[in-house]
């Protein structure tokens, strides 16, 4: 009896998965399977290091996640870049989160020429509190994933819109404590918002000024330059982009060591100091001869373009004038 190789993809057709193998279909589902294992597995002492590792796995280094929902305030939506994800799922635990996963039903998926979309219209983000109770959260909504088309599968951009949440106690803690009113006071009290804790919030809120910084940060890691330096070659990199041609990219070195920039600027002002001399000169003359025939208002806004040393030289009595008086007329006018 001769034996075949076995197929890892075969399935016989009378076992109960029979079916066409599709390598793609049902990955990028199983890919959110796999987040919440890795979720599952964290430890208590998981630092950034860990924190940094899942998001590498799972997102892309150009990846943005979005969050929108609707607080009493009005509609809110906060985008936050690949940089700023780690912290985000660290500020879910410690708000004093246990348990974090997600739950899909009812996905769609869309292939393109780079990218597959994952739609999900009822997704369900499940959280188990730990304090100040033992409570579960079901935020449900819509999440949309674009996970990049290759091997790795790693997730482009996240966006996930809450519509309602529900906080579930346990019937056991009720009964506990049905003889205390204030207990229950207590316990009838939302611990969260719209499904998220109050870190979670405040870290949203602290990304709308940390996302348009996080330029500045790299530069200031990558070349250790101080902040307002950073800030300068910022500036200036967007300055050159505004006005650069197009096909001709920014110079680097221009970039980095603005120095070359800043040394050009001391011999504009010595032209513009010789250009004021020669106009004085001119200006002196012109004055002698038609002294005369000036009248006061353009005797004064002459005296306030020449320096005080010419005007004091040439025409005596136009120093006074800077100092708030009109010049004395000549005699015979």
């Amino acid at each position: 009896m001769s034996s075949t190789p076995h197929d890892p993809f075969y399935s016989s057709p009378f076992g109960p998965f029979y079916r066409r193998h599709s390598p793609y279909m049902v990955q990028p589902e199983y890919r959110i399977y796999e987040m919440n294992k890795r979720l599952q597995s964290r430890s208590e002492e998981c630092d950034n290091l860990w924190w940094d590792a899942f998001s590498t796995e799972f997102f892309e280094d150009d990846a943005t996640l979005t969050l929108s929902f609707c607080l009493e305030d009005g509609p809110k939506r906060y985008t936050i870049g690949r940089t700023l994800i780690p912290r985000y799922f660290s500020t879910v635990f410690e708000g004093g989160v246990t348990e974090l996963y997600f739950v899909l039903k009812h996905s769609k998926e869309s292939f393109h020429s780079s990218t597959i979309t994952l739609d999900c219209d009822q997704c369900s983000m499940i959280t188990q509190h730990g304090k100040p109770m033992f409570t579960k959260v079901c935020t449900e909504g819509r999440l949309i994933l674009e996970f990049a088309f290759d091997d790795l599968m790693r997730i482009k951009t996240w966006h996930f819109t809450i519509r309602q949440y529900r906080e579930l106690i346990p019937r056991s803690i009720l009964a506990v404590h049905a003889q205390d009113p204030g207990v229950l006071e207590q316990l009838s009290k939302n611990i969260t918002r719209v499904g998220l804790t109050n870190f979670t919030l405040n870290y949203l809120r602290l990304c709308v000024i940390l996302e348009p910084m996080q330029e500045l940060m790299s530069r200031h890691k990558t070349y250790n330059l101080s902040p307002r330096d950073c800030l300068k070659t910022c500036l200036f990199q967007k300055w050159q982009r505004m006005v650069a041609p197009p096909g001709h990219p920014p110079n680097f070195k221009t970039e980095i060591f603005p120095s070359n920039h800043k040394k050009a600027e001391p011999a504009r002002q010595t032209t513009t100091k010789r250009r004021k001399r020669k106009n004085s000169a001119s200006s002196a003359s012109s004055s002698v001869g038609n002294s005369k025939k000036r009248s006061p208002a353009s005797t004064f806004s002459l005296a306030t373009q020449v320096p005080p040393k010419a005007a004091g030289g040439v025409t005596g009595g136009f120093s006074a004038a800077r100092g708030g008086g009109w010049p004395e007329a000549e005699p015979g006018m």
